[in-house]
């Protein structure tokens, strides 16, 4: 079962009439939408790259990653660039000696609705994950916060986009490709 996250700064986000929030330490930059390059036999959920700065980043689509349709482009769809640390980088990096840097870790883009306002959530917002009924992988919810009427999601980065979980994914994807319909 996962711990309530301590309190602190949380960056809000809506993905599909829901509300979440990440950590403002894993968020490097809120980006507007911007044309994705398509990356071929690629997991679904991995919308393309972005380059940032020379840099090609993956950007992936959390509605997709949660098993909740594609998010459909709008004009306040942003693109959040967090920095994830995954302990199965340095092992790639073994395995690709020219890969510079990647034992830091990497920095995604995660495609939302809407990015929001960052909020600072006391310890007495918060409530340990629920082990049903949010409708996404109970390991991929710190918290939950109190919120009026309602609950904030608070996502464990390092869980939703497990680059090692991906990796895995993209994989499979491309032992079995998904048959055309």
């Amino acid at each position: 079962m996962n711990t309530v996250t301590d309190a602190g700064r949380y960056l809000t986000f809506t993905l599909n009439g829901e509300a979440y929030a990440l950590d403002i330490f894993h968020v490097t930059e809120i980006l507007e939408y911007r044309t994705l390059t398509v990356v071929p036999m690629m997991p679904e959920f991995i919308r393309g790259v972005i380059n940032l700065r020379g840099r090609a980043v993956p950007v992936i689509d959390l509605a997709i990653r949660f098993g909740r349709g594609r998010t459909e482009i709008g004009r306040r769809t942003s693109i959040i660039i967090v920095h994830v640390d995954d302990p199965a980088l340095a092992e790639m990096a073994e395995l690709d000696p020219d890969d510079k840097g990647v034992t830091g870790g990497q920095d995604i883009g995660v495609l939302v609705d809407s990015a929001s306002k960052v909020v600072t959530l006391s310890a007495g917002d918060l409530e340990p994950a629920p082990s049903f009924g949010a409708g996404i992988r109970a390991d991929y919810i710190s918290a939950m916060a109190r919120r009026d009427d309602d609950f904030l999601i608070l996502l464990d980065i390092s869980h939703v986009l497990s680059i090692s979980d991906m990796v895995r994914l993209s994989e499979m994807a491309q032992q079995h490709p998904a048959e055309e319909s």
